[in-house]
């Protein structure tokens, strides 16, 4: 069984769009390039040069777009998921693929989320990525810190990322140092994400996400809150409207993919973590990055690994 992993913010890096599918890009590539500069009425490819990336909107809506992108390019040379899961914004991109929302209403809905979560936080805020401590351990450190900082993604149960103020989240990062963690470092987010700081915008955006068409998921689609299958289109549309405001139980939503019977997983574009967690989770499963592969040869290792998985 292949499920699809769709990463979020922190996973770009300046140029990842135009990096799609190698040296020759996907047609599937690139209709999709064109379909998500129509839908915005921009042109997408303008979205990831280093200082467009310094935006929260354009980091989120590009993520989807590559995202999408990499499963319509495999779609093209055969290969489907059998489910689906996202971290964070990439959520998004999980629902389109699992046809739980049309890629034009995902990109709007995405745009207006991170627009509101960049206005109620333009700078002075972000994420630590803390490895080594598990969650008790670290909320028993940011307890003594005193700081406004609260867990936000449980990636793994030793590697945990932490949101608030940056004043917070130096406090968090010196206790936890302390007691033992081997790393805490910054991520490559402006917004303090998953967390009740964000409360007031999960309910902007659950208002706007009322008026959006979705309809039930035709594969499998594990939500972020609850790390559970999510079979009905209310429960995607309150999963991709409110987990801004929750933390992110990733580990759990990799297991519950294996639990479903997957055994290949294929981390779309781009970044390679969300495959290295789910190998580490896993060991016995296969995990692929397909970042900027030529798609055939992602297709080819796909069909290699279910080969595997089947003797």
């Amino acid at each position: 069984m292949i499920a699809y992993l769709f990463p979020g913010q922190g996973a770009q890096t300046p140029g990842f769009l135009h990096r799609l599918g190698g040296d020759r890009p996907h047609p599937g590539i690139a209709r999709t390039l064109n379909e998500a500069s129509d839908a915005l009425g921009e042109n997408v490819l303008a979205l990831d040069t280093a200082d467009a990336l310094a935006s929260t909107v354009a980091v989120q809506v590009a993520l989807v777009v590559a995202a999408v992108a990499g499963a319509r390019a495999l779609a093209d040379e055969g290969i489907e998921p059998e489910a689906v899961a996202g971290l964070s914004v990439g959520a998004y991109g999980a629902a389109v693929v699992c046809g739980a929302i049309a890629f034009a209403d995902a990109l709007k809905l995405v745009r207006l989320r991170a627009t509101l979560m960049q206005n109620a936080y333009p700078h002075g805020y972000g994420m630590l990525a803390v490895l080594g401590l598990n969650e008790t351990e670290l909320a028993r450190a940011i307890a003594d810190s005193g700081a406004d900082a609260y867990i936000g993604n449980l990636n793994a149960p030793r590697q945990i990322v932490v949101s608030g103020s940056d004043a917070a989240l130096a406090q968090v990062r010196d206790i936890a140092l302390s007691r033992g963690a081997r790393k805490a470092e910054r991520l490559c987010v402006s917004v303090p994400s998953h967390c009740v700081l964000l409360d007031d915008a999960a309910m902007q955006l659950t208002e706007a996400a009322r008026d959006v068409r979705m309809g039930a998921p035709r594969i499998p689609y594990v939500g972020n809150r609850g790390a559970r299958v999510l079979r009905h289109a209310d429960a995607v549309r309150e999963d991709l409207a409110t987990n801004l405001r929750y933390p992110v139980r990733w580990h759990d939503s990799t297991v519950a993919l294996s639990e479903l019977g997957a055994t290949v997983f294929v981390e779309m574009p781009p970044g390679q973590t969300l495959s290295q967690l789910a190998t580490e989770a896993l060991p016995d499963a296969a995990a692929i990055a397909m970042d900027a592969s030529p798609a055939a040869s992602v297709a080819a290792r796909v069909r290699a690994a279910c080969r595997r998985a089947q003797a």
